[in-house]
């Protein structure tokens, strides 16, 4: 005796109603064999449709057992129940239940995207099975676009897409005309001459009558399960003869053999990766669909992530520039330099009294690897005379490099060599403020004599105007040679400081160790105190960066806000696609698939908010360079990545309670959902 296709013993399900257990279905046995065509008949509220649910595992018994081809289905989880209702059932429904954004093609697809076909293959497929029922020219319409009989015709393709041996057919007719109600009749007369075991769920004892056999339900239970006597004469009655069942199978057996129900493929690994790909761009396609069918509100929903995205980025390009803009203006003050000045330190009252600091110092510091220049510095304010004009400035006494050292370029002019130095040569070079004072901004002043201190000087050369972002100094300097200083100026032999840039490349924090060391030991203690430049550029650049993270820090809290509204928003839209989430799993969509699907949706809504974001953080860009000229907004490839890193990870964080909300709903709740 071979085992019944489908085979329910005992089978009781009840459902909790207020503080009560209503029983729908009361002990139920019944067995279904491979290629009947079987009616289940009974008045509304009979159990005849929770049944049918049973049968097609889309719910499951309260008590006994349920076998689909010997296999216990109480034994099986949700994934592998699904691959039963993906690779075993077609159901055919009352209402349809299309996928209204998608067309004909894409609605008939779906089952064999989720059993891995390739798409080349599911697509030759839905067509043929579309012109197989008469639909090859609304291929590509969608389901508004298709008459109540078209509708129900795309359904039975779409239960035959992987094969369906079991079509379960409920109130196949009950929202169609007579002549569609008769097609769709005729179709499933065709289907189970050619194999197909057919169940019709039904209150219409005149559709009851196409089958062969008639079960009748009623509170529950079955009362009665017999032989269709009228079964002929209800065949011939609707026009579908012996004959053109015949014809039937013999035009389509060649079909049936190889393409209605394909034999099961291999599982290599090749064919789970095409699976895999499949349904990961189906997720994409239909996230797309549903984010374009609502603009309106994937905008809204997007424009937390937006406003976060660009407040971060625009931050980020902003605190750069400004950095940048600093160090250039630290660095043209030459922020490799380090400087000796006699005492303990700053404001040392005794660094007067320390006279150690010497030429001899500076030739020494000099010949240093790590050392590219040296130079003596030597200050104090001086009477500046030029014809009727007086003024104080600063006259630094200084040698040929200094200029080299701290970087200072000419704006007319050249700088004293070391010839110059050496012969103490009267000569002079000042800067732009000494310049604007003293001859105006229209005279050259080079090769022009003025008076320090009644000594005559000859101006060989200007310097350039620095502007910076801590403002531009009012003071008047000129530098003349240090040995000219000291034996026409100031009267003095020592040193007022000396000055070392290091080489590019060289550790500033080492170069300034071994340069004490050598300075001790040439002084026989430490009789001074070090200055590095460089400490200022990294204090610089670490308040820079601990500016911008927490500006960066206050923006990702509009990240966060837009995170929340997007799972806000994505708890809606499941609520609002409950019924195709169950078209989905009734097709065979595992929970992973379900839960891909809305989880791509939150990040491609995340992604694309963070696209616009950082397009808008490219135009502040540009907005700002024309209000502020001295330094611009500097866009780095880091925060770029970042801003799209962080964008994902919302849509993931933010997307995965929806998304698992989602995959976990009941296939059956979720159909009856409107």
């Amino acid at each position: 005796m071979s085992t019944p296709l489908l085979k329910l013993t005992a089978v009781t399900r009840r459902f909790l109603s207020g503080d009560k257990d209503v029983v729908v279905l009361n002990n139920v046995n019944l067995s279904i064999d491979a290629g009947e065509i079987v009616a289940i008949v009974g008045a509304s509220g009979s159990g005849k449709s929770t049944l049918m649910n049973i049968l097609g595992c889309l719910d499951h018994p309260s008590e006994g057992t349920y076998t689909v081809g010997g296999r216990d289905t109480h034994r099986l989880d949700r994934d592998e129940l699904a691959q039963l209702r993906r690779e075993h059932f077609g159901f055919v429904f009352q209402r349809y239940h299309l996928l209204p954004h998608v067309d004909a093609v894409a609605n008939l697809e779906m089952p064999a995207i989720y059993a891995g076909t390739a798409r080349t293959e599911r697509h030759k497929r839905a067509h043929a099975l579309l012109a197989r029922l008469g639909l090859a020219d609304r291929a590509h319409h969608r389901p508004g676009q298709l008459s109540g009989g078209q509708q129900q015709r795309v359904s039975i393709a779409r239960a035959l897409m992987n094969g369906g041996q079991v079509i379960l057919a409920d109130e196949p007719t009950g929202a169609l005309d007579s002549k569609s109600g008769q097609d769709v009749l005729r179709i499933l007369h065709e289907l189970n001459a050619l194999g197909h075991t057919i169940v019709i769920v039904t209150h219409d004892k005149a559709v009851a009558r196409h089958a062969r056999r008639i079960i009748e339900i009623s509170d529950g239970e079955i009362v009665a399960d017999q032989p269709n006597r009228d079964y002929a004469q209800a065949l011939a009655e609707a026009g579908i003869g012996a004959a053109h069942a015949d014809a039937t199978v013999g035009a389509s057996s060649a079909d049936h053999r190889d393409d209605t129900l394909p034999p099961a493929a291999a599982d290599t690994g090749a064919r789970r990766v095409i699976a895999a790909t499949s349904r990961f761009a189906e997720a994409c396609r239909m996230a797309w669909i549903a984010l374009v069918s609502h603009r309106l509100r994937t905008l809204l929903t997007m424009l937390g992530i937006i406003i976060g995205i660009t407040s971060v980025v625009s931050i980020v390009a902003i605190g750069e520039g400004a950095k940048r803009y600093m160090l250039d203006d630290i660095g043209s003050l030459a922020t490799n330099t380090i400087s000796f000045y006699p005492g303990a330190d700053w404001g040392d009252s005794r660094a007067d009294a320390i006279q150690t600091l010497v030429p001899a110092d500076v030739a020494a510091l000099a010949e240093q690897p790590y050392v590219d220049s040296a130079t003596p510095e030597t200050p104090r304010p001086q009477l500046l005379r030029y014809r009727n004009i007086d003024v104080s400035a600063m006259v630094n006494g200084v040698g040929d490099r200094f200029f080299q050292v701290r970087g200072v370029r000419f704006a007319r002019g050249v700088a004293f060599d070391a010839d110059a130095v050496r012969r103490q040569a009267q000569v002079a070079v000042i800067d732009s403020n000494t310049r604007r004072k003293l001859f105006g901004n229209a005279s050259n002043p080079v090769g022009e004599v003025i008076l320090l201190n009644n000594v005559p000087f000859v101006v060989i050369g200007v310097t350039v105007e620095k502007k910076s972002a801590f403002g531009s100094s009012k003071s008047l300097s000129v530098w003349v040679p240090y040995t000219t200083a000291s034996g026409r100026l100031f009267g003095q032999q020592h040193l007022g400081s000396i000055t070392v840039r290091v080489r590019d490349g060289q550790p500033g924090a080492a170069a300034e160790k071994s340069l004490e060391k050598l300075m001790i030991q040439r002084h026989g203690r430490k009789d001074f105190f070090t200055y590095n430049m460089d400490s200022v550029r990294k204090t610089i650049e670490k308040t820079g960066r601990s500016l911008t993270l927490l500006l960066s820090l206050i923006a990702v809290i509009s990240l966060v806000v837009g995170g929340i509204g997007v799972m806000n928003i994505m708890l809606v839209s499941v609520t609002e696609r409950t019924r195709e989430i169950g078209i989905r799993m009734a097709v065979g969509a595992r929970q992973s698939d379900i839960l891909q699907q809305f989880l791509v949706e939150a990040v491609l809504v995340c992604l694309l908010g963070g696209v616009i974001g950082i397009a808008l953080s490219f135009a502040l860009g540009v907005v700002f360079s024309m209000f502020v000229a001295q330094w611009s907004m500097v866009f780095s490839a880091g925060a770029i990545v970042t801003a799209f890193v962080c964008s994902t990870l919302i849509g993931v964080i933010f997307g995965f309670m929806p998304a698992r909300n989602a995959s976990r709903l009941d296939p059956i709740d979720a159909l009856a959902r409107d």
